[in-house]
């Protein structure tokens, strides 16, 4: 193997398998140096460098470099077996790093494919080059596939396995929504009209907070499109799940309502210190703004990134009143320090026992003694309560066990009733006929 022909080697294995030419010669000399340890003995210290220009391969054995004849004898010894194996190997870790790196970049975007078979559940996309993994995990709820059926995915992860690269997709990833919008939806991808934040339950129901930096677009009616063509689209390949878009604005008594859309919403009260906000409803409204499941509330949580708790006017004075007088039987809490912890949001033991000991004491004007003595109170009162609301459930849930356990018998009984004396009914004739005899009739009375 000459250096003429070794450059021969190296540019048709560049050519055909799109590899570096750097790799191609690495291999070559990892390929070398393993032939010249078994020639000269493992013990030694062998070097193998390939120059890059001419291709002329020198072989150093404890630093002396070996003779052009040796050298020749060597590489004419080389096992083609051996060099084929070890260039296989450094092509296939080649192939495997430059898909790796392909795909790394491609994370959280949308790529298409074949179903090129179905295991278990789970879903082999053929995605050109390798493929990829759809578990049942990650796709939409009660969605199936068949073999040859077109599929789009986000990449969800990229990770290498031997000499494979493993990618693994989803259909159920909140960025999946994101570039559906991006690709149905020209003045998304054109960057016009930014998707703020995104809340899903894969299946069921998304929201889509989205703005626009052009006054004269309307942010909700551009992403819907005419008749709803735009998002019809997008529901059609999420398999109809609903979504809600909804028009985003930085001030949270904006925001919050716009979110927990279609419900009306009377005020929004800020909890700065929990992340809380509470949001008040009439009675009408309070089962739409929850949602079936507390499905709506919920996904209005991440969507404004703020824990929402969906109240009552009524229900609210109700909880203040409770949170005023269960804060007042905590030592060294005076009725100011108790009605100021409620104002400020905290409504129950659980979220005093997560106050900030500094925050406590600019609030109250108490010491770190007392503050600490405050918070470990609550921290107790609510593993209590936690406790018994735990047994309530325990509870619960065994009643029905029991009362099952009581109806078996009853079977048995139901057999014995035609056994009655029928003389036992006569008493029951003889009082209804009782206050007959007591009471005049209708004749004596008209006479």
């Amino acid at each position: 193997m000459n250096g003429p022909e070794l450059l021969r080697i190296v540019d048709a294995i560049h050519r055909d398998k799109s590899i570096d030419k750097e790799i191609v010669f690495e291999g070559i000399e990892q390929a070398i140096l393993s032939a010249a340890r078994k020639h000269f003995g493992e013990d030694k210290e062998v070097v193998v460098h390939v120059d890059r220009v001419n291709g002329n391969p020198t072989v150093k054995v404890n630093d002396q470099e070996v003779d052009k004849d040796e050298l020749g004898d060597l590489l004419g010894r080389i096992s083609a077996q051996t060099a084929k194996q070890v260039m296989i190997q450094k092509i296939r870790e080649a192939e495997r790093d430059a898909l790796y790196d392909e795909y790394t970049e491609l994370r959280n975007q949308i790529v298409s494919g074949t179903v090129s078979k179905l295991e278990g559940g789970a879903a082999i996309v053929a995605l050109g080059k390798v493929e990829g993994l759809l578990p049942r995990g990650e796709q939409i709820p009660g969605e199936g596939f068949r073999v040859g059926e077109r599929v789009r995915a986000t990449v969800l992860e990229v990770r290498k396995a031997g000499s494979r690269v493993k990618i693994i997709l989803s259909r159920t990833h909140v960025e999946f929504v994101r570039r559906l919008f991006e690709l149905e939806i020209p003045e998304v991808s054109e960057r016009v009209i930014e998707v703020r934040s995104l809340a899903r339950e894969a299946g069921y129901r998304s929201k889509v907070a989205v703005s626009c930096s052009d006054t004269n677009i309307d942010a909700v009616g551009a992403c819907v499109g005419v008749r709803g063509a735009r998002i019809k689209n997008i529901t059609g390949e999420l398999g109809d799940e609903k979504i809600d878009i909804v028009r985003w604005n930085d001030s949270l008594q904006v925001l919050v309502p716009n979110a927990l859309q279609p419900a009306e919403v009377e005020d929004v009260i800020l909890c700065p210190m929990l992340g809380r906000v509470i949001v008040l409803v009439r009675d009408d409204q309070l089962s739409l703004a929850i949602g079936k499941r507390g499905q709506n509330v919920r996904l209005a949580s991440k969507l404004v990134g703020w824990d929402i708790e969906v109240m009552t006017r009524e229900e609210l004075d109700e909880q203040l009143e409770r949170s005023v007088l269960a804060f007042g039987e905590i030592p060294g809490v005076t009725a100011d320090l108790a009605e100021n912890l409620v104002a400020q949001g905290f409504l129950s033991f659980d979220d005093l026992s997560v106050i900030e000991p500094d925050q406590l004491a600019e609030l109250g004007g108490l010491t770190d003694e007392q503050c600490t003595v405050i918070v470990d109170f609550a921290e107790r009162e609510s593993e209590r309560l936690e406790a018994e609301q735990r047994q309530r459930r325990v509870t619960e849930q065994q009643r029905p066990s029991d009362s099952g356990r009581q109806k078996p018998p009853e079977p048995k009984v139901e057999p014995e009733a035609p056994k009655i004396d029928p003389e036992s009914v006569v008493p029951e004739e003889s009082a209804e006929a009782q206050p007959e005899a007591d009471t005049p009739p209708p004749e004596e009375k008209a006479e």
